[in-house]
């Protein structure tokens, strides 16, 4: 390490205190401020912590299209225990401006010295050319510094910390060597995240309570259960994703060993736009479903938990041309189901 560069020791304990102490908005023409103001180019940088780091809020906005008719909404688990979307990535967040800006405010925390500190830490890294010289200001609209953007409803679990640079400068139309700069592919991972897809209540017949060695035809309401879609957009870059899922089989699982499922497989797959039929009038109670589950045993005192999951295909699109599949997603509920002996009548 050369003399008078920073050590990582010193940039954690700094970066940390300080960080910790401001939330801020940088402006293109200088100054700092805790509000969401726009800059400069008619963006915001609305700067955050991330664990150690300078990171940013994120400017990636969201649409949906066909969201589901339902008072309970939840979000697809991979199918793929392996893969998840992005907790963190980075995206272009700052001009030279607005970095200077940020620093100076940063120095003007008097608590305990810290400003003078930190802002000679960023200084080190931003200022005196190692590696930027004076905020990279004679690249004003050239450019922008990337930073780390953290996905909000992941910001606690330890891959959103994967995200540890401190900002870097990307000149205007050039792509960062850094798999996790936000690109079409990002943009359709963190998409998949944010899909409202409705709980997966299946229709029954008979409805709640059921009778041991009978049928229970299962299905589910065609109105509630459509493909849905989100696109997914940073303001600024030209980049713009859409993920689609599209419901694709569902998954029963009795909530007891006492039971066999129709299909035996326990999958029941779309057929003729819908998952299973309900079952008509009059059809004999012994009948066969072509979706369902038949008990074996009564469920005594506590009713069995009926598990429906439905599985998710999954694809994107992008405005680049870019596109494809992305892991099958998942989502199930749990439905109690009362099943009674069959009553006899002696004479």
């Amino acid at each position: 390490m050369s003399p008078g560069k920073p050590s990582a020791l010193r940039f954690a304990a700094a970066l940390g205190a300080a960080v910790a102490l401001i939330p801020w908005t940088a402006h293109a023409g200088g100054g700092v401020t805790g509000g969401g103001n726009n800059v400069g180019d008619g963006q915001s940088a609305k700067g955050t912590r991330q664990g150690r780091n300078l990171g940013v809020e994120t400017r990636i906005q969201t649409t949906v299209k066909g969201s589901p008719r339902s008072t309970k909404i939840g979000t697809l688990s991979p199918a793929d225990s392996d893969w998840d979307p992005p907790a963190c990535w980075y995206e272009p967040a700052y001009s030279p401006k607005e970095i200077e800006a940020t620093v100076k405010a940063i120095r003007k925390i008097g608590f305990l010295g810290i400003g003078e500190v930190v802002g000679g830490v960023f200084d080190s890294y931003f200022k005196e050319g190692k590696p930027y010289k004076d905020y990279n200001l004679d690249k004003q609209g050239e450019g922008k510094f990337w930073a780390a953007a953290v996905d909000e409803k992941r910001k606690d679990e330890p891959e959103a910390k994967a995200c540890d640079k401190l900002p870097f400068w990307v000149p205007d139309g050039q792509t960062p060597r850094e798999p996790l700069a936000v690109s079409p592919e990002i943009l359709a991972e963190y998409a998949y995240g944010q899909l409202p897809v409705p709980d997966t209540e299946v229709e029954m017949a008979p409805q709640g309570e059921t009778k041991v060695n009978l049928p229970t035809w299962v299905w589910l309401d065609r109105a509630r259960f459509k493909t849905v879609s989100v696109t997914a957009s940073l303001p600024g870059t030209g980049l713009s994703a859409t993920t689609t899922a599209k419901p694709l089989s569902l998954k029963i699982e009795p909530g007891t060993a006492d039971a066999e499922t129709y299909p035996a497989s326990g999958e029941c797959s779309f057929e003729e736009g819908r998952i299973g039929n309900p079952r008509a009038k009059g059809t004999p109670a012994d009948t066969d479903p072509p979706c369902g589950v038949r008990y074996l045993r009564s469920s005594a005192d506590a009713p069995y938990k009926l598990r429906a999951t439905l599985t998710w295909q999954v694809t994107w699109t992008s405005t680049t041309g870019e596109g494809g599949k992305l892991p099958a997603g998942e989502f199930g509920t749990d439905q109690d189901v009362v099943v009674r002996e069959i009553q006899s009548v002696n004479r």
